[in-house]
């Protein structure tokens, strides 16, 4: 160990992983994340959570290091940068006494981007 810290300094970065993980609007982030790239604008959709507030949480994310941002156009599409915190959300959700609700799937939500345009359209 260095001179200078102290054995729990090693423990920060797990810290910092579990700080982001502890609020549920972030853990739903994450869930809806484990599909892939999602944009801003289906997120708000799917959560009926104001625009500001969703952009606050992701922020935390990313400043975590969980999810990565990309802009194309008018949209910001997120993903997660290591899919082994899916993983850790697998433990955990192993351990609750009932399963999380399934959210809507692209079809059902009202979200204009393209990304939920192709997916609505039929086959």
């Amino acid at each position: 160990m260095d001179e200078g810290t102290s054995f729990t300094d090693q423990f920060n970065p797990a810290a910092d992983i579990f700080r982001a993980l502890a609020h549920p609007v972030r853990l739903a982030l994450l869930e809806l994340l484990r599909e892939g790239e999602v944009c801003v604008c289906h997120i708000q959709a799917v959560l009926g959570l104001r625009q500001a507030y969703i952009s606050q949480q992701l922020m935390f994310l990313r400043q975590s290091g969980l999810v990565s941002a990309r802009r194309q156009g008018w949209n910001v599409y997120y993903r997660v940068t290591n899919p082994r915190i899916f993983e850790v959300l697998d433990q955990v959700k192993a351990m609750l006494p009932a399963p999380f609700q399934p959210w809507l799937a692209p079809e059902a939500v009202n979200c204009s981007c393209p990304k939920c345009r192709v997916a609505s359209q039929p086959g």
